[in-house]
């Protein structure tokens, strides 16, 4: 039923699940809780007498006036929650110093329950053996140590999920979770094939399988819900809080959806960021898949070996991000041959 639903609303789908929906949600939520108490205090004096005549209408047709204003405004609230956009300079490099710390410490203590198992083993080199002492005077690791020593198989897939949120080298880390979440398949393509794939997006699911796309866009569907439905409670936080300040007779009831929706906030957080693992196997699948298509339409053929690959790719991503240059006619050497035509006989 859910896959028919979605073959009938098309790229609507993505709209109503991830912006509509959770405006729907928070509108109610003020609407039970707040409006009430607020109908005496511009402007929710107006937006009471509106919803007070025709209640299911009003509500319909605000959940998707302000879903489609939401969702057209997604790449600044994005930005905002990723650590991009209204960030000072200082928060933003204590953010990307504290998340290279955390990304560090994951690395060091993985590689230590690794190289305590092969000595259990008894099959450590003599530099595993130096990286070992090194790790276990570590004081950073000294308060793990005796938890990660009884993990089981799933605490330390656990703690590598955790790790595999963080994009691959220092200059690509942001300031917050949910920026490193995103980063890290931003990054994917030009990590592995030097293919920028955000300059050539478009390009990429233009001519990717349309299986992939679909899983790309089904995936992120999920994180939008998230980022909008936090967005809502913070906005239903800002309205419990004129209500503590503008009256008293619905004080109890707005006390308590601020402390119920604050506490709500980190959580729809957390979730976002977890919910980018689908996203990110979906962009992976994608530019694995998608790169043929894209290298076919382009009129070039992927050399066999991988060196020559990422040669090629990062040509491609070159000639549309700076002017042309002489230097650019180094992708003759991967373009497609023309087919020989064929002359009719007599």
């Amino acid at each position: 039923m859910g896959d028919i639903a979605k073959g009938a609303l098309g790229g609507a789908w993505s709209l109503l699940v991830g912006w509509v929906l959770p405006t729907a949600l928070n509108l109610a939520i003020l609407a039970t809780t707040l409006l009430p108490s607020l109908r005496k205090v511009p402007p929710f004096d107006h937006a009471w007498s509106l919803a007070a005549g025709r209640g299911a209408l009003a509500f319909l047709t605000a959940s998707l006036m302000l879903g489609l204003v939401l969702n057209a405004l997604q790449n600044p609230l994005y930005r905002i929650l990723e650590g991009y956009l209204l960030w000072p300079p200082l928060a933003y490099e204590y953010g990307c110093r504290r998340h290279q710390a955390i990304r560090n410490g994951l690395t060091d203590r993985l590689l230590l329950m690794r190289l305590e198992r092969r000595a259990a083993d008894g099959n450590l080199s003599a530099t595993d053996r130096a990286d070992l002492t090194l790790l276990r005077r570590s004081a950073q690791l000294a308060r793990y140590r005796n938890l990660d020593q009884r993990s089981t198989v799933t605490r330390r897939a656990l703690l590598q999920e955790r790790l595999a949120r963080y994009p691959v080298g220092d200059g690509h880390l942001a300031p917050t979770r949910l920026g490193n979440a995103i980063r890290r398949f931003e990054v994917y393509a030009y990590d592995r094939y030097q293919l920028d794939s955000q300059l050539l997006w478009n390009e990429l699911t233009a001519t990717a399988p349309e299986q992939a796309r679909r899983q790309v866009d089904t995936a992120r569907t999920s994180v939008d819900f998230f980022v909008c439905l936090l967005y809502g409670h913070l906005a239903v936080l800002l309205a419990a809080a004129i209500t503590l300040t503008s009256t008293s007779t619905g004080a109890p009831a707005a006390a308590t959806t601020a402390v119920v929706i604050a506490a709500l906030v980190p959580v729809w957080y957390r979730c976002a960021v977890s919910a980018t693992d689908e996203w990110a196997a979906a962009v992976r699948a994608l530019v694995n898949v998608g790169r043929h298509p894209l290298a076919a339409s382009l009129g070039l053929d992927i050399p066999r070996e991988l060196a020559a690959e990422r040669t090629m790719w990062s040509l491609v991503s070159r000639l549309p991000r700076i002017p042309y240059h002489k230097h650019a006619a180094a992708l003759d050497h991967y373009r497609r041959s023309p087919s020989p035509t064929t002359n009719d006989t007599a």
